[in-house]
């Protein structure tokens, strides 16, 4: 199963230079590194980057990170991947642009 998070373009090209990352402002204040599933997505993206541009979508697949992602229960009462370590670049299986539409982002049709 891929999870994801969305990084603003300085975030995610210091990701890509330093090969691992604590994640964006949020992630340090929480001590984890916030994920959304693909239903959970448009609504982070929503709630937390309305009107951003320079947004790339990061995919990570849940079981490669073992006991280091937790689920746990946050907005609406719905579990969140939450991880608790370092993600590093070997995690990412791919990265996209975020597009943002009069409608809001744009997000791939083929997340699953």
């Amino acid at each position: 199963m891929l999870i994801y998070k969305i990084f603003r373009s300085d975030e995610w090209a210091k990701l890509q230079a330093d090969g691992e990352t604590l994640g964006a402002p949020i992630d340090l204040t929480d001590g984890y590194i916030h994920f959304s599933t693909a239903t959970q997505a448009a609504e982070t993206a929503a709630k937390h980057f309305a009107g951003a541009q320079g947004l790339w979508l990061i995919a990570v697949d849940a079981d490669s990170l073992g006991q280091d992602l937790r689920w746990e229960v946050s907005r609406c009462g719905a579990d969140f991947p939450h991880l608790y370590r370092k993600m590093h670049l070997s995690d990412v299986v791919w990265a996209k642009e975020l597009p943002l539409s009069d409608q809001g982002h744009v997000f791939p049709e083929d997340m699953a």
